[in-house]
């Protein structure tokens, strides 16, 4: 299963609308989370519809919350889209085979048996989860609360029985107008993390379509050459028939 989680707390104003190439990301089977940072309010009306937008078109979740509230909102939101993601597959597979109603159209027990294999597969499912950071200019008081969430999120994947991956970006790439750089390739342990916060130079434009769609390029090249081995597509077979 394959995830954007992007952490942003403006408006996108450079390159490609972000609600376009989230799109682009959902119909690639890539869904995409976005969790706005607020502070004193600084997230406005324009901000907080277009973070709803993005997650919307991307198929994912959106939140709004503070810095106090951003290790727990990141994790809540990850595990969330994987169940997600798996009830959406399992209704297909089922609808395919019982038509419209069909997880509904189950007796009792069937229900239960359903809803205890997508719990058993939201534990156990393989999952990459591509992390995009705002690192425009209004993102840097925020970077400790952002690198605590990623230390946070970090651990629990780890916590997780299915393999888990995390790779690292931040948009925009130098204040002159990079779209976006790729901090950390996958990876499923702590100590590229620690060593990402320090180098970040905060401040320039908010590119965020641009980025979205570089994260999406990395998907698709599998790492830049290593093919992705986790596939969403028939993980359901050998349990609902």
């Amino acid at each position: 299963m394959k995830q954007i989680l992007l952490i942003t707390d403006g408006c996108s104003n450079v390159g490609l609308s972000p609600v376009v190439a989230a799109a682009h990301a959902s119909s690639e089977g890539i869904s995409v989370n976005v969790v706005g940072v607020l502070d004193h309010g600084d997230v406005g009306e324009l901000g907080a519809t277009e973070i709803d937008e993005i997650a919307r078109a991307g198929g994912g979740l959106s939140r709004l919350v503070n810095m106090r509230q951003l290790s727990q909102t990141v994790q809540m939101m990850t595990r969330k889209t994987v169940v997600q993601t798996i009830q959406l597959a399992v209704q297909k597979e089922l609808k395919q085979v019982l038509g419209n109603g069909a997880i509904e159209a189950l007796p009792p027990d069937k229900r239960g048996e359903v809803v205890r294999v997508i719990d058993e597969l939201g534990e156990t499912s393989g999952l990459q989860v591509a992390l995009l950071i705002d690192a425009s200019a209004s993102m840097k008081p925020k970077l400790a609360a952002v690198e605590e969430a990623i230390r946070d999120l970090m651990l629990s994947l780890q916590a997780r029985q299915g393999k888990s991956e995390i790779s690292v970006f931040h948009f925009p790439g130098s204040r002159n107008g990079g779209d976006c750089v790729m901090d950390l390739s996958w990876t499923s342990h702590l100590n590229g993390v620690q060593a990402i916060f320090p180098k970040l130079q905060m401040g320039g434009t908010t590119p965020t379509g641009p980025a979205i769609m570089h994260v999406i390029d990395f998907y698709r090249q599998g790492d830049y050459g290593r093919q992705s081995r986790d596939e969403t597509d028939g993980m359901m077979s050998g349990y609902v028939v």
